[in-house]
């Protein structure tokens, strides 16, 4: 943020509302300079409550007051030192949302590449069986299983539908989709494992 570096000596004495309405008058940024000395700290005081974290603080405030160019210029303010507390707390509060989100997505990237990488591994098995017999082996095997390891099993690597559908779908828990599917698929490999050495 570019303060002008020239400090008016008559600023000091003037009040905050007295400041913003010099500042809204003239663009001047030694009045929003003297803003940002008075409360600096307020403001980062609110930040690091809000963040609890030291450089996080230093760079929001920055950011606060930058937006504080063009904000001051848009309000009318009664209480500035009250209306400038809300600011700070609502862009902590907003940054953090943000952060939460970016957070969320990134968790469920992963989780979603996950499935795909054990859902792409386990159809291979499918993949692989071409030979008829092969593949009435694996219609045995599937056979074998219960009646929620097999939907389960159908819906996340036949159909290709994620957990949280698979279980909107079923009206099971996600807890019970992630069961039925892993002991489903080691009971199709032990089938099929036993199958094969046995012929």
């Amino acid at each position: 943020m570019a303060f002008s570096i020239f400090k008016h000596k008559s600023l000091k004495p003037l009040s905050d509302l007295e400041l913003v309405m010099k500042f809204k008058e003239s663009g001047d940024n030694s009045y929003l300079g003297e803003i940002f000395e008075r409360y600096t700290h307020l403001v980062f005081g609110v930040c690091l409550k809000y963040l609890q974290d030291h450089d996080e603080s230093k760079d929001a405030v920055m950011a606060i007051f930058e937006k504080l160019i063009d904000d001051l210029k848009k309000h009318e303010i009664a209480n500035f030192k009250s209306w400038l507390h809300s600011v700070a707390k609502n862009h902590c509060l907003m940054f953090l949302r943000t952060q939460k989100s970016v957070s969320f997505k990134n968790e469920e990237f992963k989780i979603h590449s996950n499935q795909f990488m054990e859902s792409d591994e386990f159809l291979h098995l499918f993949e692989e069986n071409k030979t008829e017999k092969e593949i009435g082996n694996l219609n045995d095997a599937l056979k074998d299983l219960n009646e929620e390891q097999k939907l389960c099993i159908d819906l996340f690597y036949l159909k290709e539908k994620s957990y949280q559908e698979v279980s909107e779908e079923t009206g099971f828990t996600m807890n019970q989709v992630k069961s039925f599917i892993q002991n489903g698929k080691r009971n199709l490999k032990i089938y099929l494992t036993n199958n094969s050495d046995n012929e």
